[in-house]
């Protein structure tokens, strides 16, 4: 048996090392998209060849097949894949028949790292996280933590960081400074604790980076044979060392934090120290969740861990994506960005150092009409998550007509859906926050299996608000007191990740706006 192991896991190393030499020798003088179908090998050849434009490839070739493409790939390696951006396939999926499409047991394998949270789970295991967060995230005392939170985040963080760099004319990575930002405010939301990593130091904070490198690792999962993988965990090297070192990072942090609020309880349960009663009032997240998963079968502590990483993931990630992008709109549209500046001042009435007492109420983010459209357009996009993973239980035939089998592996394009003229329009490549204003001058509502930035059906994202909310006042914030302009000559491209982020960051000069 071990024998006959070593030799599979050879034949895919020598497999593996030929797609890299088929890579560099096959050439691009095909018009076509799709890619060659190679014996033995079939399109990972042309897979390779695209990776550092992954996105764009299957946008491509989707384009080419009106939506909905069969992905081969080498012989033995079980990684076909059905990938598809039609409106009726995703809402067929995703809604009309969500039971038969849960995430599989491929998507936990890759995705190992998440545990039990909310993104791996399926079932009544899935039912109990949105069930205990929707009832927390619904409570009337969310939004009050929320706004202070992010406002606190924006004055004491932020705004300290963007008048240092625009004052000694400093290039800063935006993207950067939005991750680090989000990141305080989940932890602050969360766990509790706020480490810090906005501030001028830009310290190093080894759970915050590891987000990145973790997401950049659970891509090539969903494309590179099991055995490179499997040798990559053995040894030690390539993007599965990159994720051991993750996982390492969230457990000691999220694991500190933990035990940190565990002492906090004991100590007020003793009554060694008392608690101011509009402290005691504040909703506390943490605790809310330890509670309510304290009977939890198995191991509770692990289990906690598990459901904080995947909301700590949502939390920072998805919003810094989304803000990065729509900045970067912003920086290449200077008409919109005027649009939406005389928005604020307009409906906002805003004064030099007044503007924080205008964002007190959903009303007043509500009123912003042109910047929720301009918003909705760098999600249409550039969707934070742009790839979403199903395998069907049963066998099926979708809307398109493809037919496919049990446990096959299904990969819904949101990246491509924002790119096509049969469901945008001719002008879907262009930043039109119009597009989301209603004639009367309303907010336009799109259906989800059309713009799925927050996915679709049951599983549609518990944080829609939430990330609106915070990204409206930290656009609000920058808009209304700074003037970005992007590095000339910086290369804006997205990454290798499962997240959309910016492969080089965003790269900027921050200048202070006169009055």
């Amino acid at each position: 048996m071990m024998a006959n192991y070593i030799i599979i896991q050879l034949f895919f190393l020598f497999l593996f090392t030929l797609l890299i030499f088929l890579k560099f020798w096959i050439g691009g003088s095909c018009r076509s998209s799709l890619p060659t179908d190679w014996p033995v090998v079939r399109m990972t050849p042309g897979l390779l060849k695209n990776a550092h434009r992954i996105h764009e490839f299957i946008t491509d070739i989707l384009k080419e097949c009106h939506g909905t493409f069969q992905f081969k790939g080498p012989v033995f390696s079980d990684l076909d894949l059905l990938i598809t951006s039609e409106p009726a396939n995703i809402h067929y999926i995703l809604s009309k028949n969500f039971t038969n499409y849960p995430k599989g047991p491929d998507f936990r394998k890759i995705f190992d790292v998440l545990g039990d949270g909310i993104f791996n789970a399926d079932a009544h295991l899935w039912e109990l996280h949105r069930r205990t967060t929707m009832s927390l995230f619904n409570n009337v005392e969310f939004y009050k933590v929320l706004l202070e939170s992010t406002k606190n985040k924006v004055k004491q963080g932020l705004i300290p960081v963007l008048d240092y760099v625009s004052r000694g004319g400093i290039e800063v990575d935006l993207q950067e400074i939005f991750q680090r930002l989000t990141f305080d405010n989940i932890c602050s939301l969360l766990l509790d604790q706020d480490p810090q990593s906005l501030s001028l130091e830009l310290p190093y904070i080894p759970c915050e980076k590891a987000f990145t490198e973790a997401e950049e690792a659970l891509l090539y999962r969903h494309f590179l044979p099991e055995s490179i993988l499997m040798l990559q965990r053995v040894v030690g090297f390539g993007k599965e060392k990159s994720l051991s070192k993750a996982r390492e990072a969230f457990d000691g942090f999220i694991y500190k934090c933990i035990s940190t609020k565990r002492q906090q309880i004991q100590i007020g349960d003793s009554g060694e120290t008392s608690t101011p009663e509009e402290e005691s009032d504040k909703l506390d997240l943490l605790t809310a969740y330890m509670e309510a998963y304290k009977a939890k079968t198995g191991n509770p502590e692990v289990f906690l861990r598990d459901t904080l990483l995947n909301l700590m993931i949502a939390g920072r990630d998805t919003t810094s994506t989304a803000l990065s992008w729509f900045f970067w709109l912003l920086a290449e549209n200077p008409a919109v960005e005027y649009k939406i500046q005389e928005e604020i001042e307009s409906k906002l009435q805003t004064k030099e150092g007044e503007i924080w007492k205008h964002l007190n109420h959903r009303e007043d983010l509500g009123n912003l009409v042109y910047l929720h459209g301009a918003l909705c357009e760098a999600l249409r996009l550039f969707p934070p998550v742009a790839l979403e993973h199903k395998a069907p239980i049963q066998p099926d035939i979708l809307p398109s007509g493809h037919p496919i089998d049990k446990d096959s592996k299904i990969v819904l394009s949101f990246y491509s859906m924002g790119r096509m003229e049969n469901i945008w329009g001719k002008d879907c490549l262009e930043f039109k926050p119009e597009r989301w204003i209603t004639d009367r001058g309303g907010i336009k509502h799109e259906p989800s299996y059309k713009f799925p930035a927050f996915n679709a059906g049951p599983r549609t994202c518990l944080g829609k608000e939430m990330a609106f909310t915070q990204m409206k006042i930290i656009a609000i914030s920058i808009i209304h007191n700074y003037k970005i302009e992007v590095v000339k000559g910086h290369q804006v491209v997205p990454s290798d990740s499962i997240i959309l982020q910016m492969k080089y960051g965003l790269k900027a000069m921050v200048s202070k706006r006169i009055p």
